[in-house]
């Protein structure tokens, strides 16, 4: 069966949430000729900035980055190349240390504030929502979704907006509304939560050396300390992962204690810590639906389906890696919405969870592991550290596995 772009665009999909991973995911849907509403409360607002950046920012892979080349977003301007990584632990004498060149790559990975970020990916929804691509906009909050038991019958959104109420018919809708997603609880699916017993303090300080271009990573027993490259190279990031009561009393430290304990934490690695921005602290959690298609024609993108530890820097990528699964399946039969898509995205479900599933595991198991202050403990850690950083062929699998260069789930 053959089908032309004018059918395609009959084929209408919702994607609800217009964050980096949902807007992403309704300019690459469209682009694929598919009409495409793509909802959320508001447009972007600005977020807590300091020494001139935005405090919010993601780590992007080079396949995520590729996803975002592909609609002509990347934001050259606030995305800091990494070529280096770095790691080390509170009671340890080894460091691991990968580098972009043992892969044949120019970097590792990228570091984007995510208020400018958001600018692009909203200029081009509106370049496409004005243009004769299948694209709309529409601000409003989801009210209810109502499903049918027939596989073939479109899903029933209603959107409350701020004048009026507006009814949505489609044949997918693309969650991808975050950890409190709408969708994901107007359908009732249970959502398994994690906690890690830790908050994260987020900043950005100005530090006397310069970056050197390399994500810096220092595993605490409170918990994980990163440092990540800014497109200034005085500037960092700063993610500190830590026991509630420890972010409460860091908190409430002048600047100045704030950076002398700071330059402490880090081994001072980069010099003198030199001023320090406002500083931010949110309660860290892991949750996993339990499943990501909760009806045949709904599915969980994100963290709408999943939220990881910021350790490895994967959540948003995780989510990039689910728009490249769906848009696997779209390349293979762009017509599978106008019957029973549910074998189609049976295969999508279950790997993503599994995809999610193997990733919390690790991240968990990871945070266990360094959280562990026994010196039999430590001294395992760095013998297996020690091991690990010389095998080469090794972390060359590993780096392109975070750099998401192989096959995925």
């Amino acid at each position: 069966m053959t089908i032309s772009s004018a059918s395609l665009a009959q084929i209408h999909l919702a994607v609800v949430g217009a964050g980096p991973v949902g807007a992403t995911a309704a300019l690459l849907l469209s682009k694929q000729g598919y009409k495409v509403t793509l909802i959320d409360r508001q447009e972007p607002q600005p977020g807590p900035t300091g020494l001139g950046m935005d405090i919010r920012n993601v780590a992007l892979s080079p396949a995520s980055a590729q996803l975002l080349e592909d609609i002509e977003v990347w934001p050259e301007e606030c995305a800091a190349a990494y070529d280096t990584m770095q790691i080390w632990e509170q009671w340890g004498v080894n460091d691991l240390v990968f580098n972009a060149a043992d892969v044949d790559r120019p970097a590792l990975g990228w570091i984007v504030q995510v208020a400018p970020l958001l600018s692009k990916l909203w200029q081009q929804l509106h370049l496409q929502a004005d243009s004769t691509a299948p694209l709309n906009l529409l601000l409003g909050q989801v009210q209810s979704i109502q499903t049918s038991a027939t596989k073939s019958a479109k899903v029933e959104l209603v959107i409350q907006q701020e004048d009026a109420v507006k009814h949505l018919s489609v044949d997918l809708v693309v969650a991808a509304d975050g950890a409190e997603s709408v969708v994901r609880k107007s359908l009732a699916v249970p959502a398994k939560l994690i906690p890690t017993g830790q908050m994260a303090l987020t900043t950005i300080v100005r530090c006397e050396h310069t970056h050197q271009n390399t994500a810096w990573q220092r595993f605490l027993v409170d918990g994980p300390l990163a440092l990540l490259p800014a497109s200034d190279a005085n500037l960092c990031s700063v993610v500190w992962s830590q026991s509630e009561q420890s972010c409460q009393r860091r908190l409430a430290l002048s600047d100045a204690a704030f950076c002398r304990e700071l330059e402490h934490a880090f081994e001072s690695r980069l010099g003198k810590i030199q001023a320090v921005a406002q500083r931010q602290a949110f309660p860290l959690r892991q949750q996993l639906a339990d499943t990501a298609m909760p009806h045949p024609r709904v599915v969980l993108i994100g963290d709408a389906l999943r939220v990881v530890h910021p350790l490895a820097g994967l959540g948003v990528n995780l989510g990039f890696e689910d728009i490249a699964a769906l848009l696997k399946i779209i390349h293979a039969n762009p017509h599978f919405l106008l019957d029973d898509p549910s074998s189609e995205l049976n295969k999508f479900a279950r790997q993503r969870h599994l995809r999610s599933e193997s990733m919390l595991r690790a991240l968990d198991g990871l945070k266990r592991l360094y959280g562990q202050d026994n010196p039999g403990i430590s001294w395992l850690r760095n013998v297996g550290v020690g091991f690990f950083n010389n095998q080469l062929w090794l972390k060359r699998q590993v780096m392109r596995e975070a750099m998401g260069l192989t096959p995925k789930l």
